[in-house]
């Protein structure tokens, strides 16, 4: 997987790295600190169309549940077993064992409007509480 600043990233604390028109979504590191002990996952169905922005999957951790959103439209190509079965992996390794699912982009230029790593760190930092 690529390393953190050569992911896209949403308000949500989605990370998407998009490849050959496939992208793969996962939590940020950010979003998994916060979230603390992360104990249940609920993935999208594989051939599930996805819609930008919109609630597509639910993580739940020691403090609360959290949705998942779409950084793009398209269809759900694969999904992390690995999570399900064992989904501490998103707080061990939120960049690379923990991804999410990968997604068939309807239209891969949606990732451009996306913030990049040092805009995410931006984000970040004037949104902290």
């Amino acid at each position: 997987m690529p390393k953190a600043e050569e992911l896209k990233y949403t308000k949500t604390h989605e990370w998407l790295h998009i490849a050959g028109g496939e992208a793969t979504i996962g939590l940020s590191e950010h979003a998994q600190r916060e979230m603390g002990d992360i104990v249940f996952v609920e993935l999208p169905k594989p051939g599930r169309k996805l819609e930008k922005d919109k609630p597509c999957a639910v993580v739940e951790s020691v403090k609360s549940a959290f949705d998942i959103y779409s950084p793009m439209n398209g269809e759900v190509t694969a999904v992390n077993d690995a999570v399900s079965g064992d989904p501490a992996l998103i707080n061990q390794s939120p960049l690379e064992g923990g991804w999410l699912f990968k997604v068939k982009a309807d239209n891969p230029a949606e990732a451009d409007g996306l913030m990049d790593f040092a805009a995410y760190g931006d984000f970040l930092k004037q949104n902290a509480h």
